[in-house]
């Protein structure tokens, strides 16, 4: 009821006097249990909690409807157990091997790096574009905090027998992942006609190289 006039408020009405007290108070991030120090007007809180360095983990694999959520430390355990057919390759430079590139629609290819104490997610995808045209996306995302992946840079190549093909950038961390490195940028990207000019029987090998950054 109103305290004025005794009538019934509706939903869609403001309490003006509880937003000016709510703008004036900081409150705790939902992520404050597991680590989160930050405190918040009521209007920056869903900002941040949608970035949080925080929040749970996502399950990493593209291509998936996994659903998946756990920690950092539990990221590694789960794609073993429910991604067995994702490799691992150990050592700071490594193949990685696409196989069937030629295959139609929206394609996804995965392959884990293990080095330097830890675990960075190879990935290209294909897409399809308008009228047929296919892109390729290549990256690599650390599985690790935004400031583990700032201390590497890594390094993709395509070498043909009169061409290379290099990319070099600093990982995404796997909070981010594949989409936000592709809208960024953070990635190499060729079509067709280059994937053929470097494929070997309709197979893509990709020199990946993986680098600590001088402090």
């Amino acid at each position: 009821l109103c305290p004025t006039c005794r009538g019934s408020l509706t939903p869609n009405i403001r309490n003006l006097a509880m937003e000016k007290v709510a703008s004036a108070v900081l409150f705790p991030c939902k992520y404050a249990t597991t680590g989160c120090s930050l405190t918040l007007h009521h209007t920056e809180k869903p900002k941040h909690e949608a970035i949080c360095e925080y929040r749970p983990y996502s399950c990493p694999c593209p291509g998936t409807s996994c659903d998946w959520e756990g920690s950092l430390e539990a990221v590694m355990s789960h794609l073993m157990h429910a991604h067995k057919s994702i490799t691992t390759l150990q050592g700071e430079d490594i193949i990685f091997l696409a196989t069937d590139i030629n295959l139609p629609g929206a394609v996804d290819w995965v392959m884990m790096q293990s080095c330097f104490g830890h675990h960075f997610m190879l990935v290209l995808k294909k897409q399809e574009k308008c009228e047929g045209h296919q892109q390729f996306f290549a990256t690599v995302l650390l599985i690790g905090t935004r400031k583990q992946a700032e201390s590497f840079q890594y390094r993709l190549e395509l070498h043909g027998s009169c061409h290379r093909l290099t990319w070099e950038a600093s990982p995404c961390s796997i909070h981010d992942g594949v989409a936000v490195a592709i809208r960024s940028s953070n990635c190499l990207v060729f079509d067709t006609a280059t994937a053929h000019l470097f494929a070997d029987n309709g197979n893509l090998g990709i020199n990946v190289t993986i680098s600590m950054c001088c402090p």
